[in-house]
């Protein structure tokens, strides 16, 4: 199960510094290469919950295997795409993958270790590797590209993930699916929660693209709009909805959900933000510019070890407070950086803020978002909690691109957006993460 964590983790951000090299050959610029980023997320994100859900309803095992299977034959794709539409087709085959794989995989682990101290220590190492695959991520990709060329991004990890799924018909128990009349997907639910977010992400980065027509950016947005509310439309009348109202009533996980959009929408744009100064300000290469992210990797190990630790002790609420506030300091040094045009050695104290706030916010938001699952409803709470994660991060990476980092003469606007989403996300969470501990969550302890 960490193997696949950190395979998809590493997808999100493998790409990033290789974009450059996959607009050169496939003779695609500017704007539309965020989309090789976006398009995988988005899909992911959108299509978590019913993957969550299919696999309460279908059985877990399967769900996983189906949707590693489908993960390995888009990366494969991915490394052979001849254009960039089949690049862009295999990214969205790719988050299909992981939307019906992970929650399958995340809902096995919390099954596995019950509530209390162990499960506290699965989910850390749950959190260290993702939040290793995205940091390693940008190394590999400089590595990678630097020395092999874009395509081995995606073909390296082809063995990787057959051995995932040769170990995973070993070694995942096999688990009885729901009877056949509860099987029911609610799939008009899934296309219109995946379609709003990437109407959105068209409407932002296309608002921004030189040229680009207003007017299509304002259908997409109202497109968003329209199909937000009919999502919750379908859901309130659908009699098997996507998510059950039961975990929509459960406030202190809502909170925690919300929570971590706002997290991961700062962490995600602060990725991008290190990758473009690093190149375009410093004039750092793919590789240096990827081995200048190792110290991330490094902190976000120590962190992840820390906190399950520390979450008997001070509550996982104190710890996402702590991740917040870590973020939101952070991203005013990296708009300082920016303002003031230093040098690199100025990025590391940001680096390891952001590091300790992914460490502390996201192991705690995992605990509560997953707090009080049972058989039935582990695998949904999973997909709604990884959902948030992927569409958060997807907001903010469409938010940093549709301001226009690249162009120097607007080189600042995005620190200031980063810096504001960490701040707001910082606020926000000391108010809706809740006032007393949520179901599930570790209490603190006396001393």
């Amino acid at each position: 199960m960490a193997m696949l964590q950190f395979l998809i983790a590493v997808d999100v951000t493998v790409v990033n510094i290789a974009l450059p090299s996959i607009g050169a050959d496939l003779g695609v610029g500017g704007h539309s290469l965020t989309w090789v980023v976006v398009g995988y997320t988005v899909t992911g994100g959108g299509l978590l919950m019913l993957g969550g859900r299919l696999g309460d309803l279908l059985g877990r095992r399967r769900t996983l295997l189906a949707g590693v299977a489908l993960f390995g034959a888009a990366s494969l794709l991915a490394g052979l795409a001849p254009s960039f539409p089949v690049l862009v087709a295999a990214r969205l085959a790719q988050g299909a993958g992981e939307a019906v794989a992970l929650p399958a995989a995340m809902a096995t682990i919390v099954l596995m270790f019950p509530e209390g101290p162990r499960r506290s220590r699965a989910l850390g190492v749950w959190a260290a590797v993702a939040s290793c695959g995205l940091v390693l991520g940008f190394a590999l990709s400089g590595i990678i590209t630097a020395h092999l060329g874009w395509r081995w991004i995606f073909l390296l990890s082809v063995p990787l993930i057959l051995a995932v799924l040769a170990a995973a018909l070993v070694f995942v128990p096999a688990d009885r699916p729901a009877s056949r009349e509860r099987a029911r997907p609610d799939l008009p639910g899934a296309l219109l929660l995946t379609a709003c977010p990437l109407l959105f992400a068209y409407a932002v980065v296309g608002a921004g693209e030189p040229g680009a027509n207003p007017w299509a950016s304002a259908a997409a947005l109202a497109g968003a709009v329209l199909a937000a509310a009919g999502f919750v439309l379908v859901e309130s009348r659908s009699p098997d909805p996507l998510v059950p109202p039961a975990l929509l009533a459960h406030g202190p996980r809502v909170r925690a959900n919300l929570t971590t959009m706002l997290l991961s929408g700062a962490l995600s744009t602060s990725f991008l933000l290190f990758t473009f100064y690093l190149q375009d300000r410093l004039g750092i290469g793919p590789l240096g510019a990827g081995l200048t992210m190792l110290p991330l990797a490094v902190a976000l190990i120590a962190a992840s070890v820390l906190v399950p630790r520390l979450l008997g002790r001070w509550g996982a609420r104190v710890c996402v407070l702590a991740g917040l506030g870590a973020a939101a300091a952070a991203m005013a040094v990296i708009a300082l950086v920016a303002v003031l045009g230093a040098g690199a050695a100025w990025l590391l104290p940001a680096m390891l803020l952001i590091a300790a706030g992914m460490g502390f916010g996201l192991v705690g938001l995992q605990y509560i978002a997953v707090g009080g699952t049972t058989e039935e409803d582990a695998g949904i709470a999973s997909g709604v909690q990884r959902a948030a994660d992927q569409l958060g991060g997807a907001a903010g990476v469409a938010v940093y691109v549709g301001v226009g980092f690249a162009p120097a003469a607007h080189a600042q606007d995005p620190f200031l957006v980063a810096a504001a989403l960490a701040v707001a996300g910082l606020a926000v969470g000391a108010v809706v993460v809740g006032r007393s501990p949520a179901a599930g969550e570790p209490r603190p302890q006396a001393g």
